[in-house]
């Protein structure tokens, strides 16, 4: 409860400092700080009811601050909320495996996954290093595909393997034409990565048919569609709102895939 009250004192101290520049801000800022107070909000309603425990909430407000820093340009902020989402929600998974007491590799895979997304979004962070960012998530992917694959075997839907796979080759080929020479295939070579984990992922409900797996499966989903926004972003077309929404389905995904995945029983 201690936690809880100064989660609402920091609240209060967001909301007056927001009040404060109100009038100089343009709209869509103001749209993006409202946006994350309400996250913030939501976050904090959720822990004083026991809904979400203390790193819960910390991610959920650090995801917020993160893109909202990023939106607005506030670079420096960025660099210290954009590895601070990704930090937390690894403690949040190293907790919940001793708690859990589980044992095997299913965690020691799913914090690989997170550290590799946390080196990937570093990488993203600083021009000239998008290579480096690449690979990291790729490989990322890879221990997300190897941890989905515990107790339900290799692709376990044929449907959704053909389903994913024809998604990344329509999302591949709408990008041909504007993606660098050099690019072409290691990018190529990405979409069918995050087209596998996604078919795992989503084979996996069908055989463990529980709203864990789906959630998960979902949030797999959401970081599909978080590189497709990155790479048309980047390499097609400029998106309005890019950084909101890049991120915000970015964090949608790893924490879903953080908070609900678990070793089948």
């Amino acid at each position: 409860m201690c936690f809880a009250g100064l989660q609402f004192l920091a609240l209060l101290g967001g909301a007056a400092i927001f009040l404060w520049f109100a009038d100089d801000l343009p709209l869509a800022q103001s749209a993006l700080w409202v946006g994350t107070l309400t996250a913030a909000m939501w976050a904090t309603d959720a822990l004083m009811q026991g809904r979400i425990g203390m790193l819960e909430a910390l991610m959920v407000e650090a995801a917020a601050l993160a893109i909202a820093t990023s939106a607005a340009g506030l670079v420096e902020l960025r660099h210290v909320f954009k590895p601070l989402t990704i930090l937390i929600a690894m403690l949040f998974v190293a907790k919940s495996a001793r708690f859990t007491g589980a044992r095997g590799n299913f965690f020691t895979f799913l914090l690989a996954a997170l550290a590799c997304s946390l080196a990937g979004d570093v990488f993203l962070m600083f021009p000239g290093h998008f290579m480096a960012g690449l690979v990291s998530f790729m490989v990322a992917h890879l221990f997300y595909i190897v941890l989905f694959r515990q107790g339900v075997g290799w692709f376990p839907s044929r449907p959704a393997l053909m389903a994913t796979l024809a998604v990344g080759v329509l999302v591949y080929a709408a990008l041909w034409a504007s993606l660098p020479p050099a690019l072409r295939g290691p990018l190529g070579a990405y979409m069918v990565v995050i087209a596998l984990m996604v078919a795992q992922a989503l084979g996996r409900v069908t055989v463990l048919r529980d709203k864990a797996s789906l959630w998960v499966a979902m949030g797999a989903c959401f970081f599909m569609l978080s590189d497709t926004l990155l790479a048309t972003n980047r390499f097609a077309i400029a998106l309005p709102m890019a950084q909101t929404l890049v991120l915000s389905t970015y964090y949608t995904a790893q924490i879903l895939m953080e908070r609900h995945a678990r070793p089948p029983a």
